[in-house]
Formats: structure tokens, C-alpha cells, sequence
């Protein structure tokens, strides 16, 4: 593991780098405005399914793929078009894939081919001496982070209760990093049907904050 490349993916996974991912809740808009997220506790409790179930180890697991040496990144992102259940999760991870393809292009120099989000960071990130592991741990947080700060918005939370929340799924996290890490994506399955059908049902929502 090297400094400089701990410090590139940190800032290729932060807010401010330009993806847009505050735009987008993963259809969780559609389960506040239901009253299915009304604390941090029941926000803990939709985010640990997620990411257990859904799309955080669905994630993981074509992260993982896409940092082999010698990875197939063009069949990568096809799987991972045919995985979206909805339009709305394939235009989260299709349009914020595309975004950080061109902010990576721009900071870098190196062109990138715009795939989902999960195959364009794992081909990114190949290149920066880091573990799988360290790297998918750090994806599923952004991810999770930029969940969070959806809900304290629009919830409403306080600060402390969403980074409360956040403390408490970093074992799951770890956990989830670690074994995706060693996973193929024939290991890749869905079961987070509750937020599989919130992002269809949001595609009608009439008055909406977020993208997804």
C-alpha cells in the first residue's frame, strides 16, 4: 500500500469529486416519503440491507472483478447493466460511472471508457498499489456516506445521528470487503427486493429531490 495511492482513491471517492452522487438515493426517497425512514436507526437498518443484500454486494463483488490483472472491464460492465432491476439503478450507476470515467480523465491524464460506476473504479484503481480489500472497504463507504447524507437532508436527521449510523455499519463494511475480495461473480446475488421495487416506484413519484 502506497500513501499517494490511498490518497488518489480518497479523493476519487469523495464528495467533491465530481460524479454527482449527491443526486441520487438509491430509491430511498420513495421509502422516507412512504414513512419507511423515519430515524437513524431505521436508516442503519435499510443501509445494512442494502449493502448485505443488494446493490453494496453486488458492488463489491464486480469491484473486485474489475481490479484482476488482465480484468475483461468491457464484459464486466455489460453484467453489470444486465444486474439493474430498474431503469433508475442503471442510470445511478450508469450516468455516475460516465462522470467519474471523465473526471479521472481529466485529473490524469488517461482516458477511461465509461462503464458503471463499480467497473470504472476498479479499472482506475488498478494502478495504485492498494489491496482489494482496502479498495472495495472504501467504495462501499462512499457509497453508504452518500446515502446517509441523502437521509439528514431529507428526512430530516441531525448530523450525529447519520454519522452514527455510519459508525455502526463499518464492521459490515469490512466484513463485506473482505469476502468480496476473495469472490468471483458467479458469488454475485440479490435479495434487497423492498429497495428493488422503492427505485421502480420512485420512477413515479410526482414531486422529486433526487435523481434514483
Amino acid at each position: 500500500m502506497t500513501a499517494a495511492g490511498l490518497m488518489t482513491l480518497v479523493q476519487w471517492l469523495s464528495p467533491a469529486f465530481p460524479t454527482g452522487g449527491f443526486a441520487y438515493s438509491h430509491g430511498m426517497e420513495q421509502v422516507i416519503h412512504d414513512g419507511g425512514i423515519a430515524s437513524g436507526v431505521d436508516l442503519e437498518a435499510w443501509l445494512a440491507d442494502v449493502l448485505r443484500f443488494g446493490a453494496g454486494k453486488q458492488d463489491a463483488i464486480l469491484l473486485s472483478a474489475a481490479l484482476e490483472p488482465g480484468a475483461d472491464h468491457a464484459a464486466l460492465a455489460a453484467l453489470a447493466v444486465a444486474l439493474q432491476p430498474s431503469a433508475e439503478r442503471l442510470r445511478e450507476t450508469a450516468e455516475q460511472g460516465a462522470a467519474f470515467a471523465r473526471a479521472v480523465a481529466a485529473v490524469t491524464g488517461q482516458d477511461r471508457a465509461s462503464h458503471p460506476l463499480p467497473v470504472v473504479v476498479g479499472a482506475a484503481a488498478q494502478g495504485l498499489g492498494l489491496g482489494k480489500a482496502q479498495v472495495i472497504a472504501l467504495y462501499l463507504h462512499a457509497f453508504t456516506s452518500n446515502l446517509i447524507s441523502a437521509a439528514v437532508r431529507f428526512v430530516p436527521l441531525g448530523q450525529n445521528e447519520g454519522q452514527a449510523a455510519l459508525a455502526a455499519l463499518h464492521p459490515l463494511i469490512q466484513s463485506l470487503a473482505d469476502a468480496a475480495a476473495a469472490q468471483g461473480v458467479d458469488a454475485i446475488e440479490s435479495a434487497a427486493f423492498g429497495a428493488d421495487l422503492a427505485a421502480m416506484r420512485h420512477e413515479g413519484l410526482d414531486v422529486r429531490i433526487f435523481k434514483t
